[in-house]
């Protein structure tokens, strides 16, 4: 990838790095299908509004939103639900760390059904290393809760899959000429209208409380940061460097959360933060390649037999 695509990694992830801590705000005043909803269709009114002031509109064709219903289905609907339902049950931290097995889903999706994204051992070796990073980071006492809620678990788990399946899914855009805004907009409005008998029906929010300022501020940085503008960048990087690589920002989501409360909170940073980073670091230096190919070069040349060597 390039700089730019790193870049653009990078901003993703310091966006998708406060989500958890909205929900975590959220869910203490309101049901899971109801975040959800708030989240895409506020989600969906934001981009309507920047599509028009930048002049730009929705495609009509019926192709073309087929599959933005497809994406809304893989990218929203279905793993909204299961993160929001999995964090009433689970700490956020194992929540963190089984959405951190996303890319491991992400290269065998893209390798078993994209051609050009065939899995490689450096590949696999720099997902995997970058796991473990994720997990020191975040602590293995984090861990103590596996087992005690399977079902929140596994939710997770499938959120991570339908995540997957949708960064491969998603590289049909590209092929069907539609800008990365205008992706963003069809997808969190096709969600939109899948998630909104579902609170309606089981949930009926009217009759609950009325929230707390504070909610509505993390359903509202939820929506308008955490999906609206972050999906601009998402659709980005998937035309740009594929599904694979955009999947990597999860791990770098721990990264910059952890980053975020040592420089605005003052919250200090542990050797297993560190030690994190760095395994992080070395995992994404392995699937990105270049570090292991200037190496390979550096080698190569230095056994290369000099004038001298042949005189």
């Amino acid at each position: 990838m390039s700089a730019g695509v790193w870049a653009l990694v990078l901003t993703l992830s310091v966006v998708w790095g406060g989500a958890f801590f909205f929900v975590g705000v959220a869910v203490t005043e309101l049901p899971p299908l109801t975040i959800v909803l708030l989240r895409v269709g506020l989600a969906a009114l934001t981009l309507h509004l920047v599509l028009r002031l930048t002049g730009q509109s929705l495609p009509a064709s019926p192709a073309i939103w087929l599959t933005f219903f497809g994406m809304g289905l893989l990218n929203n609907a279905i793993p909204f639900s299961l993160l929001v339902w999995g964090q009433t049950h689970i700490a956020s931290g194992l929540a963190a760390i089984l959405n951190a097995t996303t890319p491991l889903f992400g290269v065998i999706v893209a390798g078993t059904l994209l051609a050009d994204e065939r899995a490689t051992w450096p590949k696999v070796a720099g997902v995997a290393i970058g796991f473990a990073g994720a997990m020191v980071m975040i602590g293995i006492g984090a861990l103590e809760g596996v087992g005690a809620d399977l079902f929140a678990q596994l939710a997770c788990l499938g959120a991570a899959l339908s995540y997957a399946f949708a960064g491969a899914f998603g590289r049909r855009f590209k092929r069907l000429g539609v800008t990365p805004l205008q992706t963003a907009t069809g997808q969190v409005t096709a969600s939109s209208l899948l998630l909104l008998p579902f609170p309606l029906f089981f949930e009926r929010p009217w009759t609950l409380p009325p929230p707390s300022l504070e909610t509505w501020l993390a359903v509202l940085a939820l929506a308008i940061l955490a999906t609206a503008f972050a999906y601009i960048l998402y659709f980005r990087i998937l035309a740009a460097a594929g599904a694979t690589n955009l999947l990597l920002v999860t791990f770098l989501v721990p990264v910059t959360a952890i980053l975020l409360g040592s420089l605005i909170l003052g919250e200090r940073l542990s050797v297993e933060h560190f030690a994190g980073m760095a395994l992080i670091a070395l995992g994404l230096a392995a699937i990105d390649g270049r570090p292991l190919r200037w190496a390979r070069s550096r080698r190569n040349r230095r056994s290369q037999p000099t004038d001298h060597d042949q005189l």
